[in-house]
């Protein structure tokens, strides 16, 4: 019953139903147990016919014979006396020593790559490295074309100068097989292989040159990205749109901007993706720089999909940024509004990765960015493919959009899109209330994807719900910068004791507003103070509430917290002199009051309530 991705029926059986089902065809079963001083038992069963013995074989050309084995350590070094390398780690590091050693000593440089390495160590047993050549002339096509056409084709690593670092006219290969020979007639059958697929590259880059980028545009107002959001075309129109209006927020020329975000994808109809798909905007860059775009232009092309993990670098040219951040946003935003979210361990569009890596490019570029602003400009771009699905031909009045949209913010953003382009507006106070809840979730979305960036950084999960709980919380290097000073004041005991008393403070809040079925905003009566610990925490909250705000508005969030240390003494006095719920209404009201002062004085920093302790 194991499970394997890929499998195979054969022998007598393999027509008919029930038939063995493996990874390859089983040929022997050794199964031993027992003592080392002692001759071990067989573990008798059978799959399929086949019985469970002492025997295995080695290297299938040569060493063909059966062997006979008592238990492991046997079994290894019979197999390796049989030209059997069983352990694949020990295959990887003969194949690389051996490969670095051959480049080297013809002057050259193994270009290592691990993945082709794990999967040329799973297809042979005996490891044999060996070097072969194809033409000069082929050179003349991109490095990375060569790469892909030789590791994709022929499973053979690439080898480049150690003077200049590019590539040469060599390649390796790793054969199963001691060849009488010396192997020259299997480097010769490669050599051939990788001369026709060089051919065929070769032929389809200088025929991609021929075409401009822009002149393959057209073609994609015919193909579909996705049935509810419209063609490539009318996406590639939003990219632009968008990333037009995000360049002068991350200080980039509006113009090479757009004119990159149009151009980005427009290498996923060339002839050397449609062979190697991973080389898409690579190819875009190349092909762009061949037609004399400007060089961040040319960038952006490949720029714009990164980062693709979390080892991957971010893009740092301010127009490759904001169509790398127009990108993603118009992909999160669009799937969104047509319910296509993330659903626990499946994620088919790889939004998460799309949220995580606009959140990297973010922080790791140290950028200033309201994420409301983007996301409802987005949402404003998807709102024309939107309206066509689910409120085609509907043209509401302008003044619905307040009725329409909860969220102010929104539904100001809304209106200045109609006054400049009415269609466009009409679109989005079609679906304006799609579109606010969208962004209104994407915005909750976003808050947990730093968390999870945050956690694995070593920060506390609890303090980024903490900062986002406070309104308007939608600038990520803000929230991380906050969410940094939070962390560094709780673990002071000033920190630790105002969070005590702060959630103390809730607390009771709490339990009398459930009581009550009131809230206990507004000032407090001086008048009413009987106490002098009141009147000490009430001077002490309208002072904390002045300084941590005006230093919180200087984004100069290790002072605020400065401040609200000061809090602590007046909160601890409070609470061990002072009877809330008093006899007198009108002062336990009052109490009340002052304690939701103590809510109000912190939230200028973080929502004290959502931290954990």
């Amino acid at each position: 019953t194991f499970p394997w991705p890929k499998s195979m029926r054969w022998g007598e059986r393999s027509a008919k139903s029930g038939a063995l089902s493996w990874v390859r065809p089983l040929h022997a079963i050794t199964a031993t147990f027992g003592l080392e001083t002692e001759e071990p038992d067989v573990v008798k069963f059978n799959v399929d016919g086949i019985a469970a013995g002492q025997t295995t074989f080695g290297h299938r050309f040569m060493a063909p014979a059966p062997i006979s084995v008592r238990r492991f350590e046997d079994y290894e070094a019979k197999l390796l006396d049989a030209k059997v390398v069983l352990d694949p780690e020990r295959r990887k590091d003969s194949i690389l020593t051996d490969a670095k050693q051959l480049a080297f000593a013809q002057g050259f440089e193994l270009v290592e790559d691990q993945g082709l390495l794990d999967e040329v160590a799973g297809l042979v047993e005996w490891p044999v490295v060996l070097m072969g050549s194809f033409d000069q002339e082929f050179l003349s096509i991109p490095g990375e074309v060569i790469r892909a056409t030789i590791r994709n084709n022929q499973k053979c690593f690439v080898v480049s100068d150690a003077k200049t670092g590019k590539l040469t006219n060599k390649f390796i290969l790793t054969a199963n097989i001691d060849a009488s020979d010396g192997g020259q007639a299997i480097v010769a059958g490669n050599e051939r292989v990788i001369r026709a697929r060089l051919s065929d590259a070769k032929f389809f880059y200088e025929t991609d040159l021929k075409t401009k980028l822009e002149d393959r545009l057209p073609k994609f107002d015919s193909i579909v990205f996705h049935e509810k959001l419209g063609t490539q075309g009318e996406r590639i129109k939003r990219i632009e749109r968008l990333a037009a209006e995000i360049a002068p927020l991350v200080g980039a020329d509006v113009e090479k901007t757009a004119r990159a975000a149009k151009l980005a994808k427009a290498d996923l109809l060339t002839e050397v993706v449609g062979e190697f798909p991973e080389l898409q905007g690579l190819m875009g860059k190349y092909y762009a720089l061949a037609q004399g775009e400007d060089a961040s232009v040319a960038a952006a092309s490949e720029e714009h999909y990164k980062p693709q993990g979390p080892t991957d670098r971010v893009p740092i040219d301010p127009v490759s940024i904001a169509v790398a951040l127009a990108d993603k946003i118009d992909t999160l935003v669009g799937f969104w509004a047509i319910d296509e979210k993330p659903t626990g361990s499946k994620d088919p569009y790889a939004l998460r990765r799309a949220a995580l890596g606009f959140t990297r490019v973010i922080l790791d570029n140290q950028l200033r960015l309201k994420l409301m602003s983007v996301l409802v400009q987005a949402g404003l771009g998807i709102a024309g493919s939107l309206a066509s699905v689910v409120a085609a031909n509907l043209e509401p009045a302008v003044q619905d959009v307040a009725q329409k949209t909860e969220n102010v913010e929104i539904a100001v953003a809304v209106l200045e899109a109609f006054q400049k382009d009415p269609k466009r507006g009409r679109d989005a106070v079609a679906v304006g209330d799609q579109i606010t809840k969208v962004i209104l979730d994407l915005l909750s979305f976003f808050a947990d994807r730093l968390k999870v960036q945050l956690r694995e950084q070593g920060a506390r999960h609890d303090l980024v719900d903490a900062v986002f709980a406070l309104e308007g919380q939608d600038d990520l290097l803000m929230v991380v910068r906050r969410v940094e000073a939070l962390g560094k004041f709780l673990d002071t005991d000033d920190g630790k004791n105002l969070l005590a008393g702060t959630k103390r403070a809730s607390n009771i809040l709490g339990i009398e507003e459930k009581r009550d079925k009131r809230t206990f905003e507004g000032a407090p009566n001086p008048a009413l103070y009987s106490l002098a610990e009141e009147k000490a925490l009430a001077d002490a909250t309208d002072l904390v509430k002045v300084e941590a705000s005006v230093a919180v508005m200087n984004e100069d969030f290790a002072a605020a917290m400065s401040y609200m240390a000061e809090l602590r003494p007046a909160v601890d006095a409070f609470f061990d002199k002072v009877k809330v719920n008093d006899d007198d209404p009108k002062v336990r009201e009052n109490r009340l009051k002052l304690l939701n002062e103590i809510r109000a004085a912190t939230r200028a920093v973080a929502d004290f309530s959502e931290i954990e302790g």
